[in-house]
């Protein structure tokens, strides 16, 4: 994983998780903003995926456990996708709130996902 990267994607996982959480305390319904930070955690997972393809064939291979990183990175990939699609269908200022949590979920998975590859030995 690329350092610069991964502290990209938890700074933007938790500012949304933060906005949603705040949003939807303050009574918000899932609007344009908490749904856009979603779609753009999204983004960042997919590029996630195609860095965490491209990089042991470019000789940056884990030193972790390859199947629990993937394992990690398919769950975070899973979590905006529910977390949005639960947010329309219920519309209300919790669902908000959810979608906040699972932003924060996905920072707290992507470093974990850091971790697995930079430090850990298998």
């Amino acid at each position: 994983m690329i350092l610069w990267f991964t502290i990209a994607q938890v700074a933007v996982a938790g500012v949304a998780g933060v906005v949603a959480i705040v949003a939807g305390l303050a009574g918000r319904r899932p609007g344009d903003v908490t749904v856009g930070g979603l779609a753009l955690i999204e983004v960042l997972l997919l590029a996630q995926i195609v860095t965490a393809v491209i990089a042991p064939l470019a000789g940056n291979p884990p030193t972790g456990s390859l199947l629990e990183f993937w394992v990690y990175l398919v769950s975070a990939a899973l979590l905006p996708p529910v977390g949005v699609a639960w947010a329309l269908v219920e519309r209300s200022r919790w669902s908000t709130v959810i979608m906040g949590v699972a932003a924060l979920a996905v920072a707290v998975m992507v470093w974990r996902m850091h971790v697995i590859w930079t430090v850990q030995v298998a």
